[in-house]
């Protein structure tokens, strides 16, 4: 759990990081939170601040309306009513966030899609999935569940992916997916396992097998960028998570491959995301300071 205490004009005044453990249950994990997140509270009252609202994202399916984490297979959250939860706990206003439209939210207010208006932003990670930001606003969906880019089809013969369909971009591009077909395509030839980060350096050193795995994943990822690009016309479209820290290595290929893609769309920028880790957090906050009408954040940093 990545935690912070961040104060309206951007400046993040602490910093927490403790364990989920998620094997322990969700309810353990729900009051992990809880008192981390009091315990952030007393903290900041202690410095003489005074705390006005608690953010929190979490992963999965979230009905931020009505503040419940209503699926989770990493967490193994089903129906938790995590804001008021937390609001009976900590008395404090309280926004329950998904943490990839948390992390949008951040980017496209205080990151690398600053002051663009329109911004994709995407989480290439041990799955795929997407924020759609309009004007700093990141859409919710009828069900929660707007932004699982992931689970468009871009390969009918591909690989089946975790939600039970064969070709999806996440069975395809996210960095389990490069490091599962690395390992497949090498046979016995590896002892250990490839990470995605492996694959692209083996590519950029010129090995054969591992820059048609690169390749194959830039292709893949090119083309749901591009269904994207047709579904939502975004000025930029960042890419985060743990495959973008690739830099160069990924853009550069991408870029070309996307540009391959466009015919009357007009195509998007497309940059790495600048805010790193502290997107979460900072994302976060600007939901809670949004429910409670401050907007200094994203103005001021």
């Amino acid at each position: 759990m990545k935690c912070a205490l961040v104060r309206p004009d951007g400046v993040v005044v602490r910093t927490e990081r403790h364990p989920t453990d998620a094997a322990r249950g969700p309810a353990a994990v729900v009051g992990t939170i809880l008192d981390v997140a009091g315990g952030l509270a007393d903290k900041a009252r202690a410095d003489g601040l005074t705390p006005i609202a608690v953010g929190i994202a979490v992963p999965g399916v979230v009905d931020e309306a009505r503040g419940v984490a209503v699926w989770s297979a990493n967490v193994g959250f089903r129906d938790v009513p995590l804001r008021d939860l937390t609001v009976k706990r900590l008395g404090l206003p309280t926004a329950l966030g998904h943490d990839v439209r948390v992390g949008g939210l951040a980017e496209a207010r205080l990151g690398a899609g600053r002051g663009t208006g329109h911004v994709l932003f995407v989480a290439i990670g041990t799955g795929i999935a997407a924020a759609h930001v309009v004007d700093g606003t990141a859409a919710v969906g009828a069900h929660g569940a707007a932004g699982e880019i992931g689970h468009i089809l871009v390969r009918p013969d591909g690989p089946r992916c975790g939600c039970g369909r064969p070709g999806c971009l996440e069975a395809m591009a996210s960095a389990a997916a490069i490091g599962r077909r690395y390992a497949e395509l090498a046979g016995d030839t590896v002892d250990a396992p490839v990470t995605a980060a492996e694959v692209a350096e083996r590519a950029a050193a010129g090995e054969p097998l591992a820059g048609q795995v690169w390749q194959e994943a830039v292709e893949a990822l090119a083309d749901g960028l591009a269904s994207g690009q047709a579904l939502f016309d975004v000025a930029t479209i960042v890419l985060g998570g743990g495959l973008a820290q690739a830099g160069d290595r990924l853009l550069i290929p991408l870029r070309a491959a996307l540009h391959e893609r466009m015919t009357f769309h007009r195509e998007p920028q497309l940059v790495a995301a600048a805010l790193g880790d502290e997107a979460g957090c900072l994302g976060a906050a600007l939901l809670a300071l949004d429910a409670v009408g401050v907007r200094d954040l994203q103005e001021k940093r």
